[in-house]
């Protein structure tokens, strides 16, 4: 009995991770004939899974519709608890407590290794900063289908400064960033692209006509936020040719701190924002990589020859007494 059960469970486990399968490369996979596969198939169908034959010969698939079936493996398990933890604490309002009353059910579920595992996980794990804004979790759900539909979407939107605007758009992407959710869309009003903080929005129903979808901004909407985000808020900004390329240098730019632009196999652009001058010196060096200033506030400069000099007297050799 325990070898039939375990044998059902990894033929699930194979329906579940390729698309189709004939009969005998199932038998080959499990160690028996196309005869037990057969059967075991049927017993699949009586537990409720639909495995569906292909008419005119001996394959099968799993198809859609099926009771939720079970983690067969480690890391799936560990996975979808540790998602349910975070969404617990995340950012998304109205989840909470139902991701807690699963992330309970699960974990009673969950082998004593499992759980273990989980559980060291979680506790070694440390939230830097908490979680971003709060955001409904219908707004979201509003703002999703509303691109995925390709439809016109309306809101309220409470900007920088308080002012209230209704905006109408055509919604090209959620992203989320920086513990932070956006809206990448087109403004049907300015015609251009626009990004909108989705804690700040109220969305009307219903949304609006269908539209065809645009190329994103950058080729790329990841892109675009960031460079947004990095510059455009910012009462300072540069852009600084670095002397490799872009792929060299990803790792060292976060997000958040600056867009990096390809120009060739030995050379990017990088656009930064800051506070101050100084705080576009620290950032621009911090990349390490050699650059040349493109553009930036007369006082970039400036700092720029401060920060030389005093790397310069840091290495001076002491005057002899």
């Amino acid at each position: 009995m325990l070898e039939t059960s375990a044998r059902l469970l990894r033929l699930l486990s194979l329906l579940q991770t390729h698309r189709e399968w004939s009969g005998s490369e199932l038998a080959a996979r499990l160690g028996v004939t196309t005869r037990t596969v057969r059967r075991d198939v049927e017993r699949l169908r009586d537990l409720g899974y639909p495995v569906h034959a292909t008419r005119g010969t001996a394959c099968y698939q799993l198809g859609a519709g099926a009771s939720l079936p079970p983690l067969l493996l480690d890391d799936e398990a560990v996975a979808v608890a540790l998602g349910l933890h975070t969404a617990a604490g995340g950012s998304i309002a109205g989840i909470e407590e139902t991701s807690l009353r699963a992330l309970v059910k699960l974990e009673q579920l969950l082998p004593p290794r499992l759980r273990h595992r989980v559980n060291t996980l979680q506790t070694a794990t440390v939230r830097v900063g908490g979680p971003g804004p709060r955001v409904d979790a219908d707004t979201l759900m509003t703002i999703a289908g509303a691109c995925r539909r390709r439809e016109r979407l309306r809101f309220d939107y409470t900007g920088a400064r308080g002012g209230e605007s209704l905006r109408s758009v055509e919604p090209h992407s959620l992203v989320s960033f920086h513990r932070r959710w956006y809206l990448v869309a087109w403004d049907t009003e300015r015609d251009d692209w626009r990004t909108f903080r989705v804690d700040r929005m109220v969305p009307r129903t219903p949304t609006g006509p269908r539209f065809a979808p645009r190329q994103p901004p950058d080729g790329d909407v990841a892109t675009y936020l960031a460079r947004r985000l990095s510059a455009g808020a910012w009462p300072f900004q540069a852009t600084v040719t670095l002397h490799e390329s872009a792929a060299a240098v990803a790792d060292r730019v976060w997000p958040g701190m600056g867009a990096v632009e390809a120009v060739d196999d030995h050379s990017c652009l990088l656009h930064v924002g800051a506070e101050t001058p100084s705080a576009l010196v620290w950032m621009i060096t911090s990349v390490d990589a050699d650059f040349t200033l493109v553009s930036g506030p007369a006082e970039l400069a400036d700092a720029l020859r401060a920060q030389a000099g005093r790397c310069a007297r840091a290495v001076r050799p002491a005057s002899p007494r």
